[in-house]
């Protein structure tokens, strides 16, 4: 009976501690919302764009700090890993904006580009080149990657929006690890990583770190939580991105 009693106790702590966290990160998700609302006020086309935050797509905290860093650094280049919510966010500051800005996104998903593409109408300097998802080994562990991604992404970017493939358990979305390798010394840049509260984005930037420190690559980075976690890695010339 103490046994029995002793297990139900354990259980129930587990489950209040896991009912605080989860009212913890949407209390800070609600927050996010009013920050990233407040920021783009009376920015008529970011108001009127129709976009469906949270859940697959990014939440709040990442839509805010991609509008601050579009508006505040206008990259000349971005990666995109992933076509979404943060396509059509980008694709629409291109359009009012920033129009020189070169814009490619990686997509592993024909159906779900098709349905896109009868939706939403992309700036002509966004590109987007079909991937499909193919599983590799790294470290023992199955995880998803683009194929054919090195026949399509040949140099760097100043931005990188690492939302995709697919998340695999472990060294989740590693093929940043191939297009920071193109990356020199001397270049600025910012990486956004989403899903940062799962162990495989965890596992890929332990080596993007490793990766950094061995070609004496200065970074910064800064975590900005929400419903999910995004974290953002940059160069030190793009330091204050850790101050939004």
């Amino acid at each position: 009976m103490f046994k029995i009693l002793k297990t139900l106790i354990h259980e129930n702590r587990v489950a209040h501690k896991r009912t605080r966290t989860e009212l913890s990160s949407q209390l800070k998700e609600l927050e996010w919302a009013h920050v990233y609302h407040d920021s783009i006020r009376s920015i008529s086309y970011l108001e009127q764009l129709p976009l469906n935050i949270g859940r697959w797509a990014g939440g709040y905290a990442f839509f805010y700090v991609l509008h601050r860093i579009l508006k505040d650094y206008k990259p000349e280049t971005i990666l995109e890993f992933g076509l979404g919510e943060s396509s059509k966010f980008i694709s629409t500051y291109i359009t009012h904006y920033l129009p020189n800005t070169k814009h490619q996104i990686i997509e592993e998903n024909q159906d779900w580009l098709t349905a896109f593409n009868t939706q939403f109408r992309l700036h002509e300097n966004t590109k987007i080149s079909f991937c499909p998802s193919e599983f590799r080994d790294v470290k023992g562990f199955e995880c998803n990657h683009y194929a054919g991604l090195q026949n399509v992404v040949k140099s760097s970017f100043n931005l990188y929006v690492i939302d995709g493939p697919n998340g695999s358990k472990r060294y989740s979305r590693y093929d940043l690890m191939y297009v920071i390798s193109l990356l020199k010394p001397t270049d600025d840049f910012i990486i956004l990583l989403d899903d940062f509260n799962r162990q495989g984005e965890q596992d890929t930037f332990e080596d993007v770190e490793a990766y950094f420190k061995s070609e004496a690559i200065d970074i910064v980075y800064k975590d900005y939580k929400g419903a999910k976690t995004l974290r953002v890695i940059a160069s030190k010339g793009y330091r204050f991105v850790t101050t939004l």
